[in-house]
């Protein structure tokens, strides 16, 4: 007694040809896909704040630790002058370098979607000649009635 698995609502069997059913399944899973880009993009920021807000968080331990530790052992907390504008100069160039990076990946993106666009009108210009080829070989290969 073999069951016969039951095929999802969304699949449609009535097609005898298999380049309209090819086509009903590539069609069907691109949707699918498609159905995902908000869910990703909304789990990548959520990561993304939640590691700044991690680091942030260690980086706020380690100094209250390190300023508890000094407090109780009577240790010199003062800066001069110069370890100040040392701290701010550090900090200035962290934030530059980010702010490069920041751009450089923003660049990278901009020069990923414009290959995809490139690659589209490509693929467009492709099927065209593939197109022209085709006809020059059913008409070649097609015998003439006199």
């Amino acid at each position: 007694m073999s069951k016969i698995a039951q095929e999802p609502k969304e699949f449609n069997t009535e097609s005898k040809e298999v380049h309209s059913t090819y086509k009903r399944s590539v069609d069907r899973f691109f949707d699918e896909v498609e159905k995902s880009i908000p869910q990703y993009h909304q789990s990548i920021t959520s990561l993304q704040r939640s590691y700044i807000v991690a680091w942030k968080k260690a980086l706020e331990t380690a100094i209250s630790m390190n300023q508890e530790f000094a407090t109780k052992f009577g240790m010199s907390t003062g800066v001069t002058p110069a370890m100040t504008k040392m701290a701010n100069a550090t900090t200035e160039e962290i934030i530059n370098a980010q702010a490069v990076q920041n751009k450089a990946m923003l660049a990278a993106i901009d020069a990923t979607q414009q290959w995809i666009n490139t690659f589209n009108e490509n693929s467009k210009l492709l099927n065209g000649l593939d197109q022209g080829m085709m006809q020059y070989w059913i008409q070649a290969c097609t015998p003439t009635r006199n």
